[in-house]
C-alpha cells in the first residue's frame, strides 16, 4: 500500500454538503434493495457496511431504472474479502484494500480494487452535558483506545478542551466486533499519528482491541455509543448523522481540529497523487492541509478482472459505468465525497480490461 504522495492533481474538486434527514429516509426506503433474497437477485455481493447507505440507495435505483436486481449483505469488510476470495458472491466491498497476501488466496485469479467514493470516520461520543464539539488529537485517540486515559476529565484532554466542563465519568470505548475496514482505516491513522500504537495494536481490519466492548458493524458501534453515556467510538459518518451523535474535531497535520465532512474528506484527497500505474489500493490518512480531515478513506468494490460468467460480467461492469457516471451525484447528501471527473474516466477505461468468461 502506498501512502504519501498519493493522492492530488487528480483529485482536486468536489461539491461538499450534507443533510442527515435526507441521509436517514434514504437508508430506510432503499434498505429493501439490499436485503433482497439471494435467489431473485441477478448479482449478490458481500462486505463494507461505511458503504451501506449508498450502495442501498444505488441499488435501488439501478434496479428501478434496469430490472436488475443486486443482493448486498454488509456483513464488514473481512467477510466480503473472504466471500469474493472463496467465490462465493459476485463481487466484494471494501474499505481496507487487500493485501498482497490476501491477493495471491483469491481462488478467481486478480481482483480489482475500483474506488466508488471517499468516506469519513468520525470519533463518535456520548457525552450529556457537553455541547460544544470535544476537541481530540492523535495522540490522545490512541492512549484512549490503549486504555490509557479512562476519565473524561484527564488533564491531557482538558488540555486542548478550555473552558469545557468535562465529567469526571469513565471512558466506555466501543469498537468493531468483526473484521472491518472501517477499523482498518482507524488503526491506519492510529499508526501514523502513535508509535504507541503502531508497535501495540498496529493496523488491520482485525486487532487484539486493549479495552473495550464490541459492536457489530457500523450500526452496532453508533448504537451503543448512542444508548451509553461516557461512551466514544469511531463510526462512518452518516451514522453519526443517523442516530444524531457528537463527533469529535480531529487535530490534523497542519494542526488545525477540523469536523468530519465531505468537504474535509475531499481536502485530504487534494493533497497527493496517483501515479499512472495505480492499482488504487492507497491510504490518505493524515493528510497534509489545513482543511483536511485526518480519518477519510476510499472505499472500494472488489471485481475479478477475469470473469466466469458472461452474462453475470455485463451485468457487474454495466452497474458500476452506472454508479460512477449516474450514483457519484448522490454522494454528499449522504455524507461521501463524490470521486471527481478526472478519477471516474480512468475508472471507466479501467473496467474495459475486465474480461468475461463463457456466457452460462
Amino acid at each position: 500500500m502506498t501512502r504519501w504522495p498519493i493522492l492530488a492533481a487528480v483529485l482536486a474538486t468536489w461539491a461538499c454538503s450534507s443533510d442527515s434527514s435526507k441521509k436517514g429516509s434514504a437508508d430506510t426506503s432503499h434498505a429493501a434493495a439490499a436485503t433482497s433474497t439471494t435467489s431473485g437477485a441477478d448479482l449478490t455481493g458481500a462486505g463494507a457496511t461505511f458503504p451501506k447507505p449508498i450502495y442501498d440507495k444505488w441499488f435501488h435505483d439501478y434496479a428501478a431504472k434496469t430490472g436488475v436486481k443486486i443482493n448486498y449483505q454488509a456483513n464488514g469488510s473481512g467477510a466480503g474479502i473472504r466471500q469474493l476470495s472463496d467465490e462465493t458472491v459476485d463481487f466484494g466491498a471494501s474499505d481496507a484494500p487487500m493485501s498482497d497476501s490476501e491477493m495471491a488466496k483469491a481462488k478467481g485469479g486478480p481482483i480489482m480494487h475500483i474506488p466508488t467514493v471517499i468516506g469519513v470516520v468520525a470519533i463518535s461520543y456520548n457525552l450529556p452535558g457537553v455541547r460544544q464539539p470535544l476537541k481530540l488529537t492523535g495522540g490522545l485517540i490512541a492512549d484512549i483506545f490503549l486504555g490509557k486515559i479512562t476519565k473524561w476529565n484527564d488533564q491531557r484532554i482538558a488540555a486542548v478542551n478550555q473552558g469545557v466542563t468535562l465529567p469526571a465519568s469513565d471512558i466506555l470505548v466501543v469498537h468493531r466486533s468483526e473484521g472491518s475496514g472501517t477499523t482498518y482505516i482507524f488503526s491506519d491513522y492510529l499508526s501514523a499519528v502513535s508509535p504507541a500504537w503502531k508497535s501495540g495494536p498496529g493496523k488491520g481490519k482485525e486487532l487484539q482491541w486493549p479495552v473495550g466492548l464490541g459492536g457489530q458493524g457500523n450500526p452496532g458501534v453508533a448504537g451503543q455509543v448512542k444508548q451509553t453515556p461516557g461512551a466514544i467510538g469511531y463510526v462512518e459518518l452518516a451514522y453519526v448523522k443517523q442516530n444524531n451523535l457528537s463527533a469529535a474535531l480531529l487535530q490534523n497535520a497542519a494542526g488545525q481540529f477540523v469536523a468530519p465532512s465531505a468537504a474535509s474528506a475531499t481536502a485530504a484527497a487534494e493533497a497527493a497523487k496517483l501515479p499512472p500505474n495505480t492499482d488504487y489500493r492507497v491510504s490518505i490518512v493524515n493528510a497534509p492541509g489545513a482543511a483536511a480531515y485526518p480519518i477519510a478513506s476510499f472505499t472500494y468494490l472488489l471485481v475479478y478482472k477475469n470473469q466466469p460468467d458472461a452474462t453475470k460480467a455485463k451485468k457487474l461492469t454495466d452497474f458500476i459505468r452506472w454508479a460512477l457516471a449516474d450514483g457519484e451525484k448522490d454522494a454528499s447528501a449522504l455524507d461521501y465525497a463524490p470521486l471527481p471527473g478526472v478519477l471516474v474516466s480512468r475508472l471507466m477505461t479501467r473496467l474495459d480490461s475486465i474480461a468475461p468468461g463463457p456466457a452460462r
